[in-house]
């Protein structure tokens, strides 16, 4: 299976670089499932959509939560970025992080 190409916003690269972040939420559906989203699979985290700031890991852990299930601090996001809690959410668990020194393609 290809490697999942994830593309992320600067602060949340940042805390999987910093080792404060493991698992990247997204909204449930077709990219984003346990099909997509198999424990095993190669990932590329990417900072933007750039060719720079890249970190190759594996998805370790998949699980599928309503929004209303969450913690606080993660209802607040999730709140702040959909508008709701009343929908269903990825939770895409990564591990084995490694930063890609100078790659040409993901």
């Amino acid at each position: 299976m290809k490697q999942l190409f994830i593309p992320l916003n600067a602060w949340a690269y940042d805390q999987f670089a910093a080792g404060t972040k493991r698992e990247e939420l997204r909204r449930y559906g077709p990219r984003w499932n346990e099909n997509t989203c198999p424990a095993g699979r190669q990932v590329t985290l990417s900072r933007g959509y750039g060719k720079k700031n890249r970190m190759s890991g594996v998805i370790w852990r998949f699980k599928k939560q309503h929004g209303s299930l969450f913690g606080s601090t993660y209802k607040e996001s999730i709140k702040r970025i959909y508008g709701t809690l009343d929908i269903e959410i990825a939770v895409i668990s990564i591990a084995n992080l490694e930063k890609i020194e100078n790659e040409a393609k993901h």
